[in-house]
């Protein structure tokens, strides 16, 4: 599945603009992260493609189909999109939440039955939160929850998915366990649109990295293109470094600068 964007602008009704210009495809199982500072419209972006928010100028295609030509249960059934939050309303356990993300694949007016909510426990259980399943939504931690919408989403068997700064609430280890669950996504056949504010996640997972910043793709490339020196600096206004990890073909931006007899590339 693909999905392009063409000349995509939005503006609010008091006229300031947010992003002009913006174009690009993502191609199934490619994945794409949009760097970017805040307030740079990352997020109305996301919105758009999902359409949440309709565009002032350009369109989005889902394999060559303007969105909006898509039922809402139909383009649930093709993607799937996590919010950076989502603000729990009643306590269903987390497996009904989970389970919700069947809606889009059930019969008018049928409710989930015994292949739905094993679908929903192999998702919990391939995100390694099958622990949660029993426990209420309204209850649990914020990086639980979005590990929980994660399932939800993955619970629509998506082709494309969209991650709104998907580990803005995750501590250092499930950082780390996500970003491979995003690998062995890609593995599976998912094309990925994530945005971020770490450098370092388009380097370990992304096959194209696209900078936001004045409202436009400032650069759009492969990562080891983008994520340099010069064009970190630019994009968030402090010294950075690149090195690269010893053993490993792999390399990491460090904020603020190391001095020279640090560097190993």
């Amino acid at each position: 599945m693909e999905i392009t964007a063409e000349n995509l602008a939005f503006h609010y009704k008091n006229g300031r603009e947010i992003f002009h210009n913006i174009s690009f495809e993502v191609t199934s199982p490619n994945v794409l992260c949009i760097l970017g500072p805040n307030g740079t419209g990352k997020s109305t972006l996301l919105k758009c493609l999902v359409n949440q928010h309709n565009p002032s100028k350009g369109q989005v295609y889902l394999d060559d189909r303007p969105i909006q030509s898509y039922s809402t249960k139909t383009l649930a059934s093709c993607m799937a999109y996590i919010p950076q939050m989502h603000t729990p309303t009643f306590p269903f356990t987390v497996l009904d939440v989970v389970t919700m993300g069947r809606t889009a694949r059930l019969g008018y007016l049928s409710a989930p039955g015994k292949k739905d909510k094993l679908v929903a426990l192999d998702n919990l259980s391939f995100l390694g939160i099958e622990h949660l399943a029993g426990k209420i939504y309204t209850n649990i931690s914020g990086g639980e929850r979005q590990l929980v919408m994660m399932a939800a989403a993955l619970t629509q068997e998506p082709q494309i998915l969209l991650l709104d700064e998907p580990t803005s609430h995750l501590d250092f280890g499930n950082q780390f366990r996500f970003l491979q669950i995003v690998k062995s996504l890609k593995q599976k056949g998912v094309g990925i649109i994530m945005t971020s504010h770490y450098p370092d996640h388009a380097l370990e997972v992304a096959d194209y990295t696209a900078v936001l910043k004045n409202g436009c793709f400032v650069h759009f490339g492969e990562p080891d293109e983008v994520v340099t020196e010069k064009n970190m600096e630019e994009l968030y206004g402090i010294p950075v470094t690149m090195v690269s990890i010893a053993g490993t073909k792999k390399r990491s931006c460090i904020a603020g600068g190391v001095e020279a007899d640090a560097r190993t590339d």
